[in-house]
């Protein structure tokens, strides 16, 4: 796979987009911004790419990388604005349905969304809507059986099992059956929307039976920390999977395949338990909060173990050929070990024929840090949900008019390593970062049409819709949905698109001009956080002279005309954003604010 370079440094182009990424160059060429015929022959390579009727192979691109980049004499400079071709475009491009405009991903649930083997049903009635407003992707939640018949999926019991077998009191699992899942993703596919599927590979529940070990009682704040020496207890750690009869796979777990439980029959006592074992240990290249943070609940899986290793990447090929979707979400990828996090994307990749395969991982941490270390660590093509950007918009939502919108990249992946980021603006793993949850996180309401605006109509990064604030959300504590979130994905599929402008001049006013290119027209974005209107001079280009714009989304009444050298004012209301348009622009008749 294609092994994209960091880049801790970012510099202005009104030609590429409001940051290119660039980095040290071992080799002698410099660090540096490129100049506007430099990216204009990188653009040119990757024009050729896109512009094809098939599918690009993994060389094909390679191949446009390394004739852009010999162009440009700098064989480790990417450009930002290529982001979502390289996290995207290969994988939806390659295994999805031809689709000529952005690349969109919903999180296509919630941690409330109606169980009881309904959602997959519903969510299947909904996929010419999503469609048409702009989605080309979705991430399912779990789909296989978890521990109990109404769980959200996230304590898996059998991962082969995607609603075909009769086992924890049903044979549908919480949204349904496998041959419903099936319709789901094919009516997808006949849309024009990819689907990821959810991978939960960090540990188990709901074993068959107990089995008896050596165990050692270790700290909850400190991993590394014994509290007793080696003792016998009774653990729930064999899974036979009876309902199955070894449909699939015949691998039957027991305690040698886990390093760790949370649970002794023995006294009824709930602790961390590290499980005996020749050569057993916790992983090493996992987070360190607590010491070690490889354990997180249940049954904690042993991906060192050769066997585990070995049916967690059949598991990963069976669902890339049986469903025949289009990469992986992860879940918990903090919690076990790197170096196997590496091997299955490698593994599945090849063994599935899917070089492409695209791979997001929630690493959930407040740390750029961090996460480009694990990133870095991979030594595979990652992406990674951008958490430290998610706090940031919590932080500006919390503080209203005291945070500065220009700092609002400050500190997250997308600013770092835009190739590598996954931009969301609530949640990323279905979710107990909603509200009512042991994590909860929310972004205040005000500040939602700020933070998709910033997600959906910028260049950097893969943006990724919340279930809940499109549809709302449920639970003791219920949350309405974003006002008009659809069309704010329309803008994204209908006019951002080209350079960016950037206008980040004010603390409470930030904004920015999307040229447009010749299938998509362009907008003008504003932002604001004060307590007054925000209104930005802007240039959106000479081409566009006498022509009228006005608010897509109806919020800020009135219209403007661009004067003769391609310059107007903008303006939007105090604690919120506006998208203007030309009147004439393609894709107007569109938006529900100009029924």
């Amino acid at each position: 796979m294609l092994r994209i370079p960091t880049a801790k440094d970012a510099s202005s182009s009104r030609l590429a987009g409001s940051r290119i990424a660039y980095t040290a160059d071992p080799d002698g060429y410099g660090s540096r911004v490129p100049t506007n015929s430099e990216l204009l022959a990188l653009r040119a390579s990757f024009d050729e790419v896109k512009c094809g009727s098939a599918p690009p192979s993994a060389a094909l691109i390679r191949g446009a990388i390394k004739t852009a980049c010999s162009t440009i004499h700098n064989p480790y400079l990417l450009s930002s604005s290529l982001s979502h071709l390289i996290m995207a475009f290969e994988a939806n491009r390659a295994y999805g349905p031809p689709v000529e405009h952005n690349y969109t991903m919903l999180q296509a649930f919630e941690w409330y969304v109606e169980g009881g083997g309904k959602h997959w049903k519903k969510l299947t009635a909904e996929i010419p809507r999503l469609s048409q407003m702009g989605i080309t992707a979705m991430w399912l939640p779990p789909a296989t059986k978890a521990s109990s018949e109404n769980s959200v999926g996230y304590d898996i019991y059998d991962l082969y099992d995607l609603g075909e077998f009769d086992r924890k009191g049903t044979r549908r699992t919480n949204y349904g059956t496998k041959e419903e899942l099936v319709e789901t993703i094919k009516t997808g596919r006949e849309n024009g929307i990819l689907t990821y599927m959810d991978a939960v590979l960090n540990h188990k529940f709901g074993a068959d039976r107990t089995e008896r070990f050596q165990a050692r009682e270790v700290a909850w704040d400190d991993r590394n920390r014994d509290l007793t020496d080696w003792k016998e207890i009774e653990g729930w750690t064999g899974y036979d999977f009876p309902g199955r009869n070894g449909k699939y796979s015949s691998f039957k777990w027991n305690y040698n395949h886990f390093s760790g439980v949370d649970y002794n029959e023995d006294g009824d006592r709930k602790a961390i338990y590290r499980i005996w074992g020749m050569g057993k240990s916790w992983p090493q290249r996992v987070d360190r909060e607590h010491g070690n943070y490889a354990f997180l609940m249940g049954a904690d899986i042993d991906h060192a173990h050769p066997d585990v290793s070995n049916d967690l990447y059949n598991w990963g090929t069976w669902i890339m050929n049986e469903l025949g979707v289009g990469g992986f979400r992860f879940d918990a990828v903090k919690h076990f070990d790197s170096s196997f996090m590496a091997s299955f994307v490698n593994q599945v990749r090849a063994r599935s024929n899917k070089p492409l395969m695209f791979c997001v991982g929630e690493f959930w941490k407040d740390s750029v840090d961090d996460l480009s270390r694990y990133l870095d660590d991979l030594g595979t093509q990652f992406s990674v949900f951008d958490t430290p950007l998610h706090y940031n918009f919590k932080e500006a939502g919390d503080r209203g008019n005291a945070f500065d919108l220009r700092s609002i990249w400050d500190g997250t992946i997308v600013q770092r390593r835009p190739v590598d980021a996954v931009l969301f603006k609530t949640t990323d793993s279905g979710s107990p970062q909603q509200i009512g949850q042991g994590l909860e996180s929310w972004v205040p309401i005000w500040f939602k049409p700020l933070a998709y605006s910033m997600i959906l109509l910028r260049i950097d990064g893969y943006p990724c819709v919340f279930y809940g604030d499109l549809y709302g959300c449920g639970g003791s504590n219920p949350q309405q949905p974003m006002a008009q979130l659809e069309d704010f994905i329309k803008a994204r599929r209908w006019f951002a698109y080209g350079e960016v402008r950037d206008y980040w001049n004010h603390p409470n006013c930030v904004a920015w001009v999307r040229t447009g290119n010749e299938n998509f027209d362009g907008c003008a974005v504003v932002c604001c956080n004060g307590d007054l209107p925000g209104t930005k001079w802007m240039d959106v280009g000479k081409e566009h002279a006498g022509e009228t714009w006005s608010d897509v989304l109806g919020w800020r009444q009135g219209k403007v005309v661009i004067n003769k050298d391609g310059w107007a004012e903008f303006s939007c209301h105090a604690r919120s954003a506006s998208i203007w348009a030309s009147d004439n622009a393609r894709g107007r008749n569109e938006f529900q604010g100009l029924r």
